[in-house]
């Protein structure tokens, strides 16, 4: 719980700080990179970092929680910390570089803001950052002992088992454990780290939907080639496509993710663009195969059919529903219904909950018209690849 005092003075100095976050994140991240090269080995994306979208993330986080504890003083932002907390696990991050990201952010706040900066405003917003550290540790760590890992490390060797061409920039990469420790359970709609050597020696991590499952124990990812169009290419995710094959080893991490299909009868709403298809596909894939009879309404949207990954799958799995319907659109018209996802004459399932995955402007209009649509707010799952901007802008 905030301290009045504290609140007093975070109210008071939020916009100002609020204005100067992204600079104040940017010169952050520059000061510790300096300093601590090493944190860009194996745990901070640089692509994220070279895009801007990290810094976004880092300052909309920030904001969203000094806002959630003036707006509700007495209660935790536990939906907006759960998300960010299985992000940080699935890098390993660890108690430890609380204290180094403390250093660093504090050191930018004082820079940027200088004279503003007063030992009182200093403590208010110390208060602030700590309440958050204290809140997301102890969530972690909950979060590793349920993935049976200590100190963060929940690393373990796969091995490719089979590579799956599903469009031209899209791959499946069916994956085999190596040795005889268990495999961490996953839940429809988790995502797991890759960890892969660049070229030039530094490791990178990248998140990829966990996109279907075996019951001999093999996992399937699905990776999109990030191609630069006006923007950096994906480094790791034009590496795998370029180099994984069949026999390799990769080294993955434990599951995590906070959206995940929820048990219950309520009809579902599985909406999806893109790539986003991929916990989708994983939620249809639990469905399926636990027999369920729920209603389910599946909606995709894509530019073409060709581009369509996992079409297939998804064709299939929905197939196998009892009260299983699929639309699809397709922004070249020449299969299922043309454009972009329109609801207006789709009827959706009263009382139904939605799941979301895709770029943010295809999640922001489809959660709107499923809104207009009868949907509750609270009942809108998202899931965002990378850092989420979506929490930035809001």
């Amino acid at each position: 719980m905030l301290s009045e005092e504290s609140a007093e003075i975070i109210r008071a100095t939020i916009p100002v700080v609020g204005e100067s976050l992204d600079t104040i994140a940017t010169r952050f991240y520059e000061m510790m990179f300096s300093d601590r090269p090493e944190l860009l080995d194996g745990l901070f994306n640089r692509g994220n970092q070279r895009s801007g979208e990290q810094r976004r993330a880092l300052a909309g986080s920030i904001a969203s929680f000094a806002g959630a504890l003036l707006d509700n003083p007495h209660e935790r932002p536990d939906a907006l910390l759960t998300r960010i907390a299985h992000k940080h696990a699935a890098v390993g991050l660890t108690e430890d570089q609380y204290v180094i990201v403390h250093k660093y952010l504090f050191a930018a706040i004082a820079e940027v803001l200088g004279e503003a900066v007063t030992p009182q405003v200093a403590a208010a917003w110390d208060e602030v950052y700590w309440l958050m550290a204290g809140a997301l540790i102890a969530m972690e760590a909950r979060i590793y002992a349920q993935a049976g890992a200590i100190d963060g490390d929940t690393w373990r060797p796969w091995r490719v088992a089979e590579r799956r061409e599903e469009t031209a920039d899209v791959m499946s990469l069916v994956l085999a454990p190596i040795g005889d420790e268990p495999v961490p359970p996953a839940l429809p709609g988790q995502y797991v780290s890759v960890r892969v050597r660049m070229p030039d020696g530094v490791r990178q991590l990248r998140q990829y939907t966990l996109s279907g499952h075996g019951t001999d124990g093999l996992r399937r990812i699905t990776v999109k080639r990030v191609r630069g169009e006006g923007a950096p290419e994906g480094e790791v995710s034009n590496l795998l496509h370029a180099t994984v094959k069949e026999g390799d080893e990769l080294i993955l991490s434990a599951p995590f993710g906070d959206v995940t299909l929820a048990g219950g009868e309520a009809p579902l709403v599985l909406a999806s663009a893109g790539i986003g298809c991929t916990p989708i596909t994983a939620m249809l894939h639990h469905l399926a195969d636990t027999g369920s009879t729920r209603r389910v309404l599946l909606l995709h949207a894509d530019r073409s059919e060709p581009a369509h990954a996992l079409r297939h799958d998804m064709e299939s799995l929905t197939a196998a529903l009892p009260n299983g319907e699929k639309i699809f659109w397709y922004e070249d018209g020449e299969r299922g219904r043309v454009g972009r996802i329109d609801l207006a004459e789709v009827e959706i399932p009263a009382g139904a909950v939605a799941y979301l995955c895709g770029p943010l402007p295809f999640m922001r209009e489809a959660r709107t018209q499923l809104i207009d649509g009868g949907v509750a707010p609270q009942d809108i799952h998202y899931e965002v690849f990378g850092p989420d901007l979506w929490l930035a802008a809001s």
